[in-house]
């Protein structure tokens, strides 16, 4: 089978989950025999760095991007509004990237083509006038939602209308690009039974995040330490990320230092701007971009994920709870996962509860190994690459059969 991946970022360096999420899906491919084509948007935010490519890679997939100037203006803002589109999306619609798959699809045929989100989609006009392949997309979130829920959570009423507006555009363009694909995947289920209520008669199928398990290998089982130590990673330039860090240091950490003056609390991630770099929250540190993200959360004992915002799944939960990590993380935080609280891992939606669950963990050690023990087994079970792969194909069969 021959695949066209368009990718609304470069997939690698895996800088965030989404990279990640994209990768993975790419390696299934070609590991289960498929012929892959990877092309992507580069923008400032994610360049293209050729170096993170292997070789193989590069050669398999034949990778190509497209720069975009992204930055946002505000009258190019203005006029979409009026206009009806979405400037999030429009800023990823340039010429450059259209002549690219034009060339690309007067010259090769494919079977499939995988749009990974909805930034990707400005691009379906030119696909189609140029192609006669099933076109499939990815749907990565809830987008609308996560402006939703920003904006609930926003008390600058001028940021609060932008991002009302901002989910408004992005709502509107959720309920009609589904309708005009061959078919959709999702990340997770509340996901898909969202968007199969906006596009019943479209092909649709949950395909969770994946990952290799050899790859989260551990040499020994958990061990609570003496002294426990808390850590958070996620890209700081992702809003809700941000905006979740900020909520944690300034109404969840005073209480847990004052309980636990002892304990320690590291803030990974790439993109971490200056206004949390210079905090100075006792016990707290802040060590931007890390070369090796599973040895991180692994010198550490509990990952912390205060999503207030998001929407799909959060791939770094299914990365730590693969190293066996105990992850403490919000309602937000667990969506789009089918973990049992207390059992895989644990859920706290306000101070005291974080408070709670930390206080147990650190009284009762035994605990937290039967929670890194599940953790693992379910991720194993739940998100296994290779089956997740076939899933993948067996769902790209049905659409080429219809």
């Amino acid at each position: 089978m021959k695949v066209l991946q368009l990718c609304h970022k470069p997939p690698l360096p895996q800088v965030d989950g989404g990279c990640i999420a994209m990768h993975n899906i790419t390696r299934g491919l070609l590991e289960s025999g498929q012929e892959v084509r990877v092309v992507a948007v580069e923008t400032q935010k994610h360049p293209v760095k050729i170096d993170a490519f292997p070789a193989d890679y590069l050669q398999k997939t034949r990778f190509e991007s497209a720069f975009i100037d992204t930055t946002p203006h505000i009258m190019d803002g203005i006029r979409s509004v009026f206009m009806r589109k979405s400037y999030h999306i429009e800023r990823f619609n340039t010429k450059d990237m259209a002549s690219k798959l034009e060339h690309i699809l007067k010259h090769e045929t494919f079977d499939i083509i995988h749009l990974e989100s909805i930034y990707v989609t400005p691009y379906l006009d030119v696909i189609r006038k140029f192609s006669k392949a099933k076109v499939v997309i990815r749907m990565h979130n809830i987008e609308h939602q996560i402006w939703e829920r920003l904006a609930d959570n926003e008390s600058n009423p001028v940021m609060q209308m932008v991002y009302r507006v901002n989910k408004k555009q992005l709502e509107r363009v959720e309920n009609t690009i589904l309708k005009k694909m061959d078919g959709y995947m999702t990340i997770s289920d509340p996901d898909f039974q969202y968007f199969h209520k906006t596009a019943v008669a479209v092909p649709g199928v949950v395909i969770p995040f994946g990952i290799d398990m050899e790859n989260y290998e551990l040499e020994d089982d958990y061990i609570a330490s003496d002294k426990p130590s808390l850590c958070h990673i996620g890209s700081m330039n992702w809003s809700p990320n941000m905006e979740g860090i900020e909520w944690f240091l300034d109404d969840v950490w005073p209480l847990i230092h004052e309980a636990h003056p002892e304990l320690q609390f590291t803030v990974a991630g790439h993109g971490t701007p200056d206004k949390l770099l210079q905090r100075q929250d006792p016990n707290v540190r802040f060590v931007g971009a890390v070369p090796n993200a599973n040895e991180f959360m692994l010198d550490h004992d509990m990952m912390i994920v205060p999503l207030l915002s998001g929407s799909g799944v959060r791939v770094k939960i299914v990365e730590a709870m693969a190293l066996g990590r105990v992850v403490i993380t919000t309602s937000v935080g667990a969506e789009g996962l089918a973990v049992e609280n207390g059992k895989h891992l644990f859920i706290a939606d306000t101070p005291e509860e974080f408070l709670s669950i930390i206080d147990k963990c650190i009284q009762t050690p035994d605990l937290c190994s039967i929670i890194s023990e599940n953790a693992r087994d379910f991720i194993s079970m739940h998100h296994n690459n290779e089956l997740i792969t076939q899933k993948l194909l067996d769902f790209y069969q049905q659409v080429l059969a219809k």
